[in-house]
């Protein structure tokens, strides 16, 4: 049995199954591309989080200055001051470690244009095939 065009139910189904077998394979490269950027953001996050570490350490090296400086001259400037750099540091370490890890929630890694796209595909595949 055959079609206007001479091809055969056989040859029309292995242009169809090729044709799903070429989308899945430009789906697969689709989400591989869009993982690997969401791991490039990853490592952003990671970055923030390894650079709030770095300033939370000098933070307690302030912090501790400054306790040491305000216990042994009593309250001078110096003391007071070197405290004041320290809040302020660890103020810094803090924003930096919540950025960091609200950049890293799993959603963010998640392939979502692929997963939308492979929906949308999936819909149209079974409309055509509803429509036989």
């Amino acid at each position: 049995m055959s079609n206007e065009t001479g091809k055969s139910a056989g040859g029309l189904l292995n242009d169809a199954l090729s044709h799903v077998s070429s989308l899945v394979r430009s789906e697969v490269d689709l989400a591989r591309a869009e993982v690997n950027e969401n791991l490039k953001s990853a490592g952003v996050a990671i970055g923030l989080i390894v650079g709030a570490v770095v300033v939370a350490l000098t933070c307690l090296n302030v912090l501790t200055a400054a306790l040491v400086a305000a216990l042994t001259e009593a309250g001078l400037d110096a003391g007071w001051s070197a405290l004041i750099v320290g809040v302020v540091l660890a103020i810094i370490a803090y924003v930096m470690v919540t950025k960091g890890t609200n950049d890293l929630k799993l959603s963010s890694l998640a392939p979502t244009r692929t997963a939308k796209n492979v929906k949308r595909d999936a819909e149209a595949v079974k409309e055509v095939y509803d429509d036989k």
